[in-house]
């Protein structure tokens, strides 16, 4: 045995989630889907070259006012 060895310790919030996972089996799937829902988006390049021409440049400092 290892003289550094510790216990495996497992918080409760840990515990919850292993215990969440093993009661619903198909919770994984589920995840799965609800990123692909609302993350995996395809990227339209046109509207995104389109975006980047109108950009207007910011200014060193944008708290600067101009002198009137």
């Amino acid at each position: 045995m290892n003289i550094f060895y510790r216990p495996k310790y497992l918080s409760d919030t840990t515990q919850f989630i292993n215990e969440l996972k093993a009661k619903n089996p198909q919770m994984a799937t589920g995840q799965v889907e609800g990123r692909a829902l609302l993350w995996n988006k395809s990227l339209d390049r046109d509207a995104l070259s389109g975006f980047g021409a109108a950009r207007v440049s910011q200014k060193p400092y944008v708290y600067q006012t101009t002198p009137k």
